[in-house]
């Protein structure tokens, strides 16, 4: 009996690494079809997409330095790049201040204002794009220093959500004892409370870094072309007459996905992690 559950809970495991890696490579097939398109001249990317490169369609590096020159990519690379740290950083760290002070502080208002939070997560977009976007240039917004606020207000809602739910995990103790120790609020915060909330602050980094990085809607609508961010600059390789420059493209989205991927491998281990520990319920 014994060996026979074995070899079910055997098969059963060998099923679900199946089915994984299958799903895996659904995932993973169109960033390899980018990748090696890059590498083909245009004409071939339309007419044979899922070929792979040989001896007649192989293109070098010609679509990488066509790109380059066409995008003002390095421009647009640290546009977007001064954009996604600075609004990052701006939740990360505004957003677990106030999940604490919500979450610890129990009255109407803290109350009201968590529901705030949650209840701007199913309000779509589009709904606030004209009057987002009025606004944006009547407080002169219109810049990546600007957007950062912009970018605050929309991934504020996910962002305390995950952090209330991992602050009603730690220990009011813990707290309690800083305090007793001569900490103020402040100093309890940076020095006990945040450290202990590292997994669920990379998470909201990592998830908000993906949105930001890849967004092209809310800059293309707040700073238009004045700072072109990476997607708004890929986009202007489509040419008159819906004429586009795959090979050119494919290789600005390979330069564009890179960083992103790497960012992503880099923190992966602490996404479930603290995903798991922002659904707490309190």
């Amino acid at each position: 009996m014994k060996s026979k559950a074995k070899r079910k809970s055997a098969l059963s495991h060998a099923l679900v690494y199946i089915v994984l890696i299958l799903l895996s490579a659904v995932f993973l097939a169109p960033i390899f079809i980018v990748f090696y398109n890059s590498f083909k001249s245009r004409l071939f990317i339309t007419s044979e997409p899922f070929a792979l490169p040989d001896s007649e369609t192989f293109a070098g590096l010609e679509n990488y330095t066509e790109g380059l020159s066409k995008t003002s990519f390095f421009s647009a690379f640290g546009t977007s790049l001064l954009i996604t740290v600075l609004s990052v950083a701006a939740i990360v760290l505004l957003t677990s201040m106030t999940a604490w002070y919500i979450t610890r502080v129990k009255n109407r208002f803290t109350k009201l204002l968590y529901y705030a939070f949650v209840f701007s997560m199913i309000v779509p977009f589009q709904m606030v794009m004209f009057t987002m976007v009025k606004t944006a240039n009547t407080l002169r917004l219109d810049n990546p220093l600007g957007i950062t606020l912009i970018y605050l207000g929309f991934g504020a809602g996910l962002s305390v959500f995950m952090f209330s739910g991992f602050v009603k995990s730690i220990p009011v103790e813990i707290e309690e004892a800083a305090m007793i120790d001569g900490c103020g609020p402040v100093r309890t915060f940076f020095l006990v409370v945040l450290p202990i909330m590292k997994p669920t602050a990379i998470t909201v980094a990592i998830l908000n870094t993906m949105w930001i990085w890849n967004d092209y809607l809310l800059p293309y609508l707040v700073i238009g072309t004045d700072y072109k961010t990476i997607p708004i600059a890929i986009q202007y390789l489509r040419g008159g007459y819906g004429s586009i420059d795959m090979g050119a493209m494919m290789a600005m989205l390979v330069l564009a996905i890179i960083p992103i991927v790497i960012f992503y491998l880099f923190c992966q281990k602490y996404i479930i992690k603290g995903v798991v520990a922002g659904a707490v319920k309190g």
